[in-house]
């Protein structure tokens, strides 16, 4: 069970963040935003946490595991299921695609958290992963302060390539990637790959 305490006790507090650093969040949700499926797509966010990505992309459905965040997520419209990336309460193939943003550093079992992610998505779906390169700038930080920090501090981060490989071992092919939040750049610049940017969403396919 992942540690939901800080969640709990300071989700006011994860919220500021958001308020706190615009460019930067808004630059992480148009990264996300360029690797959906179109509508009328059916989408699943795991670990919605307050709805900060969910409500504007559109998403309807989310799993967390944190009652706090569930319930602001709840009051924007998000129907919230309380369970677990490893274990998601959906029984067949239902969804186009799987979001999972700034989550795969505080569940469990990773690979397990993306096989369910490809068990509850229909062939030719698409899981969609954002989050922290451990091998950038910004990674680098997190982990030389994460015991700073009230969210970070019993976090696991992972370098593009190991979240490949998770991927991969977990049954998704075709991956593709984008980077944002790149040293050097105008706040917002998003581009193909992997490799300077801080912020990296990738795409993995379930082939049909």
């Amino acid at each position: 069970m992942p540690n939901i305490e800080p969640f709990e006790k300071h989700s006011d507090r994860y919220d500021e963040w958001f308020e706190a650093h615009a460019d930067a969040y808004y630059a992480e949700l148009e990264a996300v935003r360029l690797v959906m499926p179109p509508p009328p797509a059916r989408g699943l966010e795991v670990g919605v946490g307050s709805g900060k990505f969910a409500v504007p992309l559109g998403i309807q459905i989310g799993v967390e595991p944190s009652e706090k965040m569930a319930g602001k997520a709840e009051k924007q419209g998000v129907r919230v299921f309380r369970c677990v990336a490893e274990k998601l309460p959906f029984p067949a193939p239902e969804f186009d695609f799987v979001l999972m943003v700034t989550t795969i550093c505080f569940v469990d079992d990773i690979l397990q958290s993306f096989k369910e992610a490809f068990r509850v998505l229909k062939p030719g779906g698409c899981v969609i992963v954002g989050f922290v390169d451990k091998e950038s700038e910004l990674g680098k930080e997190y982990i030389a302060k994460r015991d700073e920090s009230v969210f970070y501090k019993d976090a696991t981060f992972f370098s593009t390539q190991e979240v490949s490989g998770h991927l991969r071992d977990a049954g998704f092919e075709n991956p593709s990637f984008k980077q944002t939040l790149i040293p050097g750049e105008p706040q917002g610049t998003i581009k193909d790959g992997f490799g300077t940017g801080a912020f990296v969403v990738a795409k993995s396919v379930k082939q049909g």
